[in-house]
């Protein structure tokens, strides 16, 4: 990327391998309802980002951002929390498309400028 903030480093969803809880396997909040608001982070020292984990039925999950997070990395650990406890945490398999990504979709959603359309030849 061009610049340390650039918008091709941040991503707002990451799935992970199998988790690994502390308390709970998993958390009853989680298989009963299949989504858990919690806390994220995969740096050590970073600040808590929410998020909300899906489960899925392999033990591992999908992590939604509240917000997006810079340079996530395939091969970190996410670690989740809940207050001052942490749950547990898994390996970063993948993630979602970037920031940088998802606004060049909007972009060609976008109308077309009138000058396309002037080219557009009128159906006969």
């Amino acid at each position: 990327a061009p610049s340390r903030d650039h918008p091709a480093l941040y991503r707002d969803l990451l799935r992970t391998n199998r988790v690994h809880w502390i308390a709970e396997e998993p958390p009853a909040e989680l298989v009963r309802e299949k989504m858990m608001e919690c806390h994220f982070r995969f740096r050590h020292q970073m600040a808590l980002v929410p998020c909300v984990l899906t489960l899925n039925q392999d033990g591992s999950v999908w992590v939604t951002l509240v917000k997006p997070a810079r340079a996530i990395t395939p091969g970190q650990f996410a670690v989740f929390y809940k207050g001052d406890e942490c749950l547990g945490s898994g390996k970063i398999l993948r993630m979602g498309p970037s920031v940088y990504t998802l606004q060049q979709g909007k972009n060609r959603e976008e109308s077309p400028k009138k000058e396309e359309i002037d080219k557009i030849e009128p159906a006969t």
